[in-house]
């Protein structure tokens, strides 16, 4: 049934249909009959299913990836589709339009995305109301055990130099702190010029320990994590797991998208030579992200937890990254390709 769906969604250019199909789902939702039958059908239930990491407890293991929902608008429609957990964001201290459209492409062949957004986002401020208004309506429901974990992925504005980035991170830090339960910090998008400079080990460094001594100065820190590429190094990633043990990170997400086209077949790389630059996601990231996984794995001595992200479409994807070591695995373009019962689907008996 979702295939049909899908190919007609897909004959709408690919940001409009984004938009068309949560705002649906969201009068679906806000519909009693609609809504108890979408969480019935789309949520995985069961306590065996919980987890606890970073001192939360996840309802499940399966989450959605930053910048799928920037401006924390649909988190109640995601919650009834059984998402354990789902990162805002990425957020910005002002709001900013990001890149020039078209700036989101599939490529069906291949079952991938390349997007190329550019933290486009309302701003701190704003997103910090939304969320409010998520808890309140939350509370409301007399929601109690099982809600979703919310994630707060923070950037910089384009706008904003490279050697004043830190006081970005700390603004959005500060402004998120007391409605986002965890913090990714996002300087690996290939969207925003210069960010990926942030990820060498002396930038990083400063941004991540003015944000811990943040962090741990207050009476109750977040769990910090930090959001990495997948086309660094092996040299890069090493720096990466020093910095994990220098600062005391919480956590890491790996990874985010890929400049690296060569995984594309001719036709893809065609079609992607219309929109020119940007994130590569999908089924052709999964070997290399799966890659970054096992060596960052292999490099913290599985110290650091690892939210696994790249390519996860089936229950064997997901198991293969979680057989690698993974503690929790996130979707974003296998939920575009494979629809609203992607979760159930990964957490199938």
């Amino acid at each position: 049934m979702y295939q049909v769906i899908r190919n007609l969604l897909f004959l709408l250019d690919a940001e409009r249909a984004h938009y068309f199909s949560m705002n649906l789902l969201k009068i679906c939702c806000r519909l009693p009959i609609p809504g108890y039958f979408l969480r019935k059908w789309f949520s995985p239930t069961g306590k065996h299913l919980s987890k606890t990491l970073f001192g939360l407890t996840f309802r499940n293991s399966v989450g959605l990836g930053a910048g799928f929902d920037k401006n924390a608008v649909y988190l109640n429609e995601l919650e009834a589709l059984g998402f354990g957990f789902v990162e805002i964001g990425t957020v910005t201290p002002k709001p900013q339009a990001g890149n020039d459209k078209p700036r989101l492409l599939r490529l069906p062949h291949d079952k991938a995305l390349i997007n190329c957004m550019g933290f486009n986002n309302d701003g701190v401020e704003a997103i910090k109301k939304k969320l409010i208004s998520y808890y309140k309506r939350r509370e409301r429901r007399n929601k109690k055990g099982g809600s979703m974990i919310i994630g707060g992925n923070i950037g910089k504005n384009k706008s904003t130099p490279n050697e004043e980035a830190w006081k970005d991170y700390l603004i959005c830090f500060d402004g998120l702190f007391d409605v986002v339960d965890y913090f990714v910090v996002n300087v690996s998008s290939p969207n925003t010029p210069g960010l990926r400079a942030l990820q060498e080990k002396d930038a990083l460094l400063e941004i991540l320990q003015k944000l811990q001594d943040n962090n741990q100065s207050r009476k109750n820190p977040k769990p910090l994590l930090l959001k990495i590429a997948p086309d660094l190094t092996k040299e890069q990633l090493k720096d990466i797991a020093d910095i994990c043990r220098e600062v005391k990170l919480d956590g890491l997400v790996s990874s985010n998208t890929t400049i690296d086209r060569s995984a594309l077949s001719e036709i893809s790389k065609k079609e992607s030579n219309l929109i020119g630059a940007g994130g590569l996601s999908g089924v052709p990231l999964k070997k290399r992200s799966d890659e970054v996984l096992i060596e960052m794995i292999h490099l913290t001595k599985g110290e650091v937890p690892i939210i696994a992200s790249g390519g996860v479409f089936s229950k064997k994807d997901y198991q293969d990254k979680m057989n690698a070591g993974a503690s929790l695995v996130q979707v974003w373009t296998g939920f575009i390709y494979e629809g609203p019962g992607i979760v159930k689907k990964l957490l199938a008996p």
